[in-house]
């Protein structure tokens, strides 16, 4: 019992973390509108939030003591860390740059009074109490990512080697706190949504080190362990049950999921096809083991780092390369793993198609 209750209030801290994230992003990263009008119905800003998948530097800004803080991320694009966890971009700054926008700034460069005109001092009810109409139209034209959650819900979990039955009790919990922070999005003017699943976390090397199997059985045909990629699968099948019951209560929004499963396991497939080369399960920054990983030598200065991360899927045997996002990005946006299709109306048939042959030009 004592446990149950542990992991349940870690969970409900997580939940209330992230609404008040929400809430105080949105006071603080919406500019000084002087002019109410929208142009056209392209998205004109984005907000992002979620675990380090989506983090473009809150959590250095708070902590510059993890890993993810020093060389050699963010080598491959930025050249210096950012707090990104990658060698380069993630996910959602692919999305940004598809839609012509800047790079999303952490908001805690914000709160620590690193941009002008951010006031938080009245807290997040002032968020919900201050939104003008100019704050609503800006928030009706903007996109909404709202993930990838969860996976450190369970990381958490199954690094204590809870169970896999056990574990699943609290998909409930994830997803409820995941259509939480939709709902209060919602309230706030939030008329598009990307909802992202998880990942297929069988295939993630640190996994795949840490439960090693001796049982060929326990393997799919890419050699991701099947228990937990199902266990992914059932998270995401709940988690889109859940999203299908807030679209029935709010048929104003724009509702998507986005199937990071599937856009991640194609590569896991067949690596070759997307310009990856040898395994896919093989993580570039890490030393020892069959995946090229060590939890006593993670990714640091200190670990040869491979000679060409854009080969790599795995970049330090939890996160993934700059490549392997890009590849998921461009499955979201110009392939079959969103639901509904993520669509821009205020483009012309013309215009769309120039958008989508020029930016994911290798």
């Amino acid at each position: 019992m004592a446990a149950a209750a542990s992991s349940s209030s870690f969970l409900s801290s997580l939940q209330q973390l992230r609404i008040e994230v929400i809430l105080i992003t949105l006071v603080v990263t919406i500019p000084r509108i002087t002019d109410c009008t929208v142009v056209g119905s392209c998205y004109t800003s984005i907000f992002s939030f979620g675990d380090s998948l989506a983090d473009t530097g809150n959590l250095y800004l708070t902590f510059q003591n993890d890993s993810c803080f020093f060389p050699p991320y963010g080598e491959t694009y930025f050249h210096h860390p950012t707090g990104r966890c990658s060698n380069g971009r993630l996910i959602v700054d692919f999305i940004a740059e598809y839609f012509g926008l800047p790079l999303l700034k952490p908001y805690m460069r914000i709160k620590n009074g690193e941009l002008e005109d951010a006031n938080v001092e009245k807290g997040v009810n002032f968020a919900v109490a201050g939104a003008t109409a100019c704050c609503k139209s800006t928030l009706e034209s903007s996109l909404f990512l709202v993930g990838e959650i969860g996976g450190n819900d369970y990381n958490y979990l199954f690094i204590s080697k809870k169970s896999v039955e056990e574990t699943a009790t609290y998909v409930p919990q994830v997803v409820t706190a995941i259509t939480l922070a939709i709902k209060e999005l919602i309230e706030l003017g939030a008329v598009t949504l990307v909802v992202p699943g998880n990942l297929p976390i069988g295939c993630s090397t640190a996994y795949l080190t840490d439960y090693m199997s001796a049982n060929e059985e326990d393997y799919d045909e890419a050699g991701c362990l099947k228990w937990l990629n199902k266990f992914a699968e059932y998270h995401n099948e709940q988690l889109q049950i859940a999203l299908n019951q807030l679209r029935h209560l709010h048929p104003h929004t724009n509702i998507i999921y986005a199937d990071y499963y599937n856009a991640a396991l194609r590569f896991y497939r067949a690596s070759h096809q997307y310009g990856f080369r040898g395994s896919a399960l093989k993580c570039c920054c890490g030393s020892g083991g069959p995946y090229n990983f060590n939890v006593t030598a993670l990714c640091s200065e200190a670990v040869k780092l491979c000679d060409e991360p854009s080969r790599y899927v795995g970049w330090d045997g939890i996160h993934l390369t700059e490549a392997a996002y890009r590849w998921i990005a461009q499955g979201l946006l110009e392939g079959p793993y969103t639901i509904p299709h993520i669509t821009i109306p205020c483009l012309s048939p013309k215009e769309k198609y120039a958008m989508k042959s020029s930016y994911f030009v290798a």
